[in-house]
């Protein structure tokens, strides 16, 4: 299904609607202030979703040694990367945060403690992003981490914990890369939607599984072969898709957009989880 294929949302929501689930493809940070169709893929995607009391962002760059989710009320904007352009570091996103959720989360979470953590703040898998969908950054966001000792079955479980805040006008993203292979970009087609053969085929393998719920397979991708070994050498940009899959609802309807590859070895593609009303 295709976004055109969703039809058109109310503005607000009601009192048992579900917000929908986003799965966001980031990319490079110089995403924040290029023009191209991934940005325009976020800012249409805004266009068809209710707007949100508050985004919880799940991102590939917060990795901890435990459960953490901010719960300051001015997160600072992290430039927690280097060697690009000032422009870049230049760039604030001055969203307010919030508590109030933040140890709503901590009281809803059971297999684990969660911590409040007041020291982190957006880094660039959720700001770079966020800042195309939402430009006068008037939602407040918490983030929430990832604990590099848990599997990916143990994130999945963890996430289906956090279901009730579709209903409380919580916007729930999970900001990563489904294909994440830095050491074989294709540096010399960094801006082409060009793939690798193994690349495209990890992609399209995980597009499949997601169209036919099968979570199981998702939950275990460093047992489905080579394609999958290149195309997530490492976690930690996979798996902010377990939480956002782990929230699907049985009625929800699923459809990509950004579904392209980029420098060979990264995949944009970003999924959306919700009803088609």
């Amino acid at each position: 299904m295709s976004l055109q294929e969703l039809g058109k949302f109310t503005d607000t929501l009601g009192e048992s609607e579900e917000m929908p689930v986003l799965f966001l493809g980031h990319g490079s940070p110089m995403i924040a202030i290029e023009e191209n169709q991934f940005v325009k893929g976020f800012r249409d995607i805004v266009q068809k979703i209710p707007t949100p009391k508050a985004i919880l962002c799940v991102s590939a760059h917060w990795e901890t040694r435990g459960t953490f989710v901010t719960a300051m009320t001015t997160p600072p904007t992290i430039h927690d990367f280097g060697g690009f352009p000032q422009a870049l570091f230049d760039v604030q996103y001055p969203a307010a945060g919030n508590p109030a959720l933040a140890q709503e989360i901590k009281n809803l979470v059971q297999s684990t403690e969660v911590g409040l953590d007041v020291e982190w703040g957006l880094d660039h898998g959720a700001w770079t992003v966020i800042k195309h969908m939402y430009p006068d950054a008037n939602i407040p966001i918490v983030e929430f981490s990832l604990d590099y000792r848990k599997t990916p079955e143990q994130h999945y479980q963890l996430a289906e914990e956090l279901k009730t805040l579709r209903k409380k006008g919580v916007l729930i993203i999970g900001s990563g890369n489904i294909v994440h292979n830095l050491r074989a970009v294709a540096w010399n087609r960094i801006n082409d939607t060009f793939g690798f053969d193994w690349a495209l085929e990890a992609n399209n393998v995980v597009k499949t599984a997601i169209m036919e719920r099968n979570h199981q397979l998702l939950m275990n991708p460093f047992e489905q072969g080579q394609a999958f070994q290149l195309a997530i050498p490492t976690p930690e940009h996979y798996l902010p898709l377990l939480y956002a899959l782990a929230l699907q609802g049985n009625k929800d309807e699923i459809a990509f957009f950004n579904d392209e590859p980029v420098a060979g070895s990264l995949s944009m593609t970003s999924v959306y989880i919700g009803k088609n009303i």
